[in-house]
């Protein structure tokens, strides 16, 4: 991927370190990888990014930072990586996580969902703990679909990445070339 298109939109070193919250933390990014646009730098930022994306809630971007302080892997990509998983695209995902994980723990024809409680039919009490079985039912194939759907993701984005960048080098040398 080109360096000058990716380094327009993503922030630096530096300006992250402007931020007052992040300053506390400049010791922990000191890493050139953090920041450096390499192949493996991004193939790698991305990857953690598609993991870090399919953790509910505001811990999509905290794992993914942490993630990429262990494995030294560009953060900026990491943190936009995550949001492959907004509200529009999230019940899909998730339904492909428990088709996955209904699949994987062989379920998928023995357990037949039943539709989500309605709140009007019962009291308080009666409709919590008819949503805590109703989400157990569907506990299971998620607890494993999302695990493998995530690794199976950041795996896929990786090598997905690390050929467009070698394609884009050798188109960029092919186009260099021909000029001459």
């Amino acid at each position: 991927m080109p360096r000058k298109y990716l380094r327009r939109w993503l922030p630096d070193h530096a300006a992250m370190l402007d931020n007052r919250f992040l300053r506390r933390f400049a010791p922990w990014f000191e890493h050139p990888n953090l920041f450096h646009l390499n192949r493996k730098s991004v193939a790698g930022g991305l990857a953690v990014g598609m993991i870090g994306g399919l953790i509910p809630g505001p811990l999509q971007v905290i794992t993914s930072a942490i993630l990429c302080l262990i494995f030294r892997v560009n953060l900026p990509v990491a943190i936009l990586g995550t949001f492959y998983t907004n509200p529009l695209t999230i019940a899909p995902i998730y339904w492909l996580a428990y088709q996955i994980g209904a699949w994987v723990s062989n379920t998928q024809g023995r357990a037949v969902l039943a539709p989500m409680p309605e709140w009007g039919e019962l009291s308080l009490n009666s409709w919590l703990l008819a949503m805590w079985h109703w989400v157990g039912a569907l506990g299971m194939p998620l607890l494993i679909g999302l695990p493998i759907l995530a690794f199976g993701l950041a795996i896929v984005m990786y090598f997905a990445v690390q050929l467009l960048w070698r394609l884009w080098v050798y188109w960029m040398l092919y186009q260099k070339r021909k000029r001459r």
